[in-house]
């Protein structure tokens, strides 16, 4: 024996309505599988998968007169496809965001020049960014870090990671000139000079900053790990 459901039923599990479902078998493009004795319209598997594909074109943004051309041709395979597609992007858009979550809940991270990019939609940041460093810096970063692919984009994090890190084993010597904190000094210089529109490094930037803005700090241990970069950025900067 089939089953099939009603129509209250088939609204609910689709996230529907009613009215919507009477209105696709108006126009021919849902019909109800029987009407019971009761005028109540019940639908079978067959009509639940025809359903489907529906609402999957629909969403795709489809009219119902070329989502009833599709279904007539059996063939909704390319708007499928494209509609897959979409799902691909969206989860991948969705997994930068969880990696860069928890990157930032292990590294108590917040927005700083150089990480300002971090798998969200950065045009968050783009009034900060255009007040503290002009439109132009802003406009030069946003065109480098949308040229790059997945791949690149996490090298750069994990470059910047792996500079953090070495920053804070640094900074228990609690000597900015020793040859550790100077080496750190030079390649922290070289890594910036690799990001278009940040400014160029001084004594005043970024050391400065990293230690009166808390956001910058907490990428380097905290305030005791800013005050070191920025006095072994000093020295570098006065050799």
């Amino acid at each position: 024996m089939s089953t099939d459901w009603s129509i209250q039923e088939i609204a609910r599990l689709s996230g529907t309505t009613s009215r919507t479902l009477r209105h696709y078998g108006e126009i021919g493009l849902l019909p109800p599988s029987r009407i019971g004795s009761n005028g109540y319209r019940y639908y079978d598997a067959t009509a639940l998968t025809r359903l489907q594909r529906i609402l999957l074109l629909r969403e795709l943004g489809l009219g119902l007169p070329a989502i009833a051309e599709v279904l007539e041709t059996q063939d909704d395979g390319p708007a499928l496809r494209a509609h897959l597609g979409l799902l691909t992007q969206e989860q991948e858009r969705l997994q930068r965001q969880i990696e860069s979550v928890t990157y930032t809940l292990e590294r108590k991270e917040e927005l700083m020049a150089e990480n300002m990019f971090d798998g969200f939609d950065h045009t968050t940041y783009k009034e900060e960014v255009e007040e503290r460093w002009g439109n132009d810096a802003y406009a030069r970063g946003d065109s480098w870090w949308t040229s790059m692919s997945a791949t690149e984009k996490k090298e750069w994090q994990a470059r910047l990671t792996q500079l953090h890190t070495d920053w804070i084993a640094a900074a228990g010597s609690k000597d900015p000139a020793s040859d550790t904190a100077q080496a750190l000094a030079k390649r922290h210089a070289e890594w910036l000079a690799t990001i278009p529109g940040t400014p160029e490094l001084s004594e005043t930037y970024p050391g400065e900053l990293y230690v009166s803005d808390d956001r910058f700090a907490s990428n380097y241990g905290g305030l005791d790990g800013a005050r070191f970069v920025r006095d072994a950025l000093a020295i570098y900067l006065r050799r």
